[in-house]
């Protein structure tokens, strides 16, 4: 997949197992419909009672981060469908009446956004195993009596990939592309993008299963979930089964340093999936992603690939996302800079992102010069939790608690000697810039101190104790632009402007 770098997939780890999800791949680039149906079989198509009862019975989870039982959100939207299969389904107290009246038809969609810049592994499902991932929302389709099938993506290869599946098998199902932002796969704004609204979390919580794509009941999970629906109808549960842990059967998807995505089953030891990537643990390993936790590297070396084995080492599956730090970069430079990253992904519609962010990537900066303490990095981080729109900012504040746990030996070097020695070579993945992207910038030639773009931009712009604007360094959300124009517009001095450079240490600092 050309839009995710260097991707090496593999049938799975070593000595636990064979392939399921890429079972093909090692033959095929990329399985075709005859290919798929020489690899996988044919299709079957479960009535609702018995694809719950199979989801139920290997307690199958969403592979996109939060780990909710499929079958119970099945349930929730055939609860509010009226057809035959349906008619069978758990109904919630005084919600019969309610869905009879009703009459909906469900939308099955297929959350492929992968915004996240350490994530590939629906890249490459949807690049190789297109008719896999179909296959799975096809049968929940089926058992929710509907033919709404929507796929919701962002790589373009990867729709181009999706939309030539979807015409070999005559599906009548359509492909959305969505903005490659951080936020883009948060479920609230994957609905909001297909129904044509600004593509961004809602603001508060919304059910899909109750009112989704035009308002009608929607089963929403992400692609790999999906896959691995199809692959549990393929193979039944006592089959499936025989690969994971009991508690946890089956296999997952992980993408291991933003490039290599690999296959392996629940209950492997993440070392084994570290050393059959040829990615050593380094000073810690971040597993989740960006709303992930770290690990040093003794808790790497002892834990287990499962949600109670992550748990256990203090980490988390997530959305399947592993990155290892590797040695000779500044551990607080690399999370100061995906910390600044999250910050300008926001949305920009509540207190906890507007201005909690930007507080945050201030205390990690002032920790980085030596000047502040952990105890500013923790206030300012914690102020926001619980509160927000959506769960970024709470995802952000778990990312950079927990940075501040694992590396508290660099830091305090940092604290005393306001360098650690080594360099930033920005090792996390972040998504390769275009040129496009605007920051503040000040002409200190110019600048006389007025403080007008601190109290126009405050999410950007900060004054010293002697009156002048310290500039926090990020991007510019999109949610701003208008904002930084007009206090650009505004400067009595004309010394603020935007620009697409790096920004230089800022000598009134």
């Amino acid at each position: 997949m050309s839009g995710v770098g260097v991707v090496a997939v593999t049938g799975g780890i070593a000595g636990t197992g064979g392939p399921r999800l890429t079972l093909g791949f090692e033959r095929f680039d990329r399985l075709d419909l005859d290919r798929h149906l020489a690899v996988h079989g044919r299709l079957r198509t479960p009535v609702l009672d018995d694809l719950v009862s199979m989801a139920e019975k290997v307690d199958l989870r969403g592979r996109g981060g939060a780990g909710f039982p499929f079958a119970r959100k099945l349930m929730a939207v055939a609860a509010r469908v009226t057809h035959p299969s349906a008619d069978r389904a758990v109904l919630l107290p005084g919600e019969e009446n309610d869905r009879r009246r009703s009459g909906e038809d469900a939308v099955v969609v297929v959350n492929a956004a992968e915004g996240e810049p350490g994530s590939a592994k629906d890249k490459v499902l949807l690049g190789r195993a297109p008719h896999l991932v179909l296959d799975g929302a096809q049968i929940a389709a089926s058992a929710l009596g509907t033919r709404r099938v929507v796929v919701a993506v962002e790589d373009e290869e990867a729709a181009r990939s999706v939309r030539a599946a979807i015409g070999e098998r005559r599906m009548p199902a359509r492909v959305v592309r969505l903005a490659e932002r951080f936020i883009s796969g948060e479920s609230g704004a994957v609905v909001r993008a297909i129904n044509g609204e600004v593509p961004v979390p809602p603001g508060r919580k919304v059910r899909a299963a109750e009112s989704g794509v035009d308002g009608r009941p929607t089963l929403l999970s992400n692609a790999e979930t999906f896959a691995q629906l199809a692959v549990l109808t393929s193979l039944g549960p006592d089959l499936y089964a025989s690969a994971g842990t009991a508690e946890e059967p089956g296999t997952t998807l992980l993408t291991v340093g933003g490039t290599k995505v690999v296959e392996a089953p629940f209950g492997t030891p993440l070392a084994a999936v570290l050393r059959h990537c040829d990615a050593p643990a380094g000073q810690g390993v971040l597993v989740g992603g960006y709303h992930g936790l770290w690990l040093d590297p003794l808790a790497a070396s002892r834990a287990v690939l499962s949600r109670a084995g992550m748990r256990a080492a203090g980490g988390t599956v997530g959305a399947g996302i592993v990155l290892p730090l590797a040695r000779g970069t500044c551990p607080l430079g690399e999370v100061t800079r995906i910390a600044s990253y999250l910050a300008a992904q926001s949305a920009g519609q509540c207190g906890p992102c507007r201005l909690g962010l930007p507080d945050v990537v201030r205390a990690l900066n002032a920790l980085a010069d030596g000047a502040g303490t952990v105890e500013d990095v923790r206030r300012a981080a914690g102020i926001g939790r619980g509160r927000g729109a959506c769960t970024h900012p709470d995802g952000t504040a778990r990312f950079v608690l927990s940075a501040v746990d694992a590396f508290a030996a660099d830091i305090e070097v940092h604290r005393y000697g306001g360098t650690c020695g080594q360099p930033v070579f920005g090792v996390l993945p972040l998504p390769v810039p275009t040129g496009d992207e605007g920051r503040v910038a000040i002409d200190w030639s110019r600048c006389d101190g007025h403080g007008l773009c601190a109290y126009l931009v405050p999410e950007l712009i900060q004054l010293d104790r002697y009156g002048y604007p310290v500039i926090l360094g990020t991007d510019i959300p999109t949610w701003m632009e208008r904002d930084v124009q007009r206090a650009v517009a505004m400067c009595p001095a004309l010394a603020l402007r935007i620009t697409n450079e790096m920004p230089n240490a800022n000598p009134r600092r």
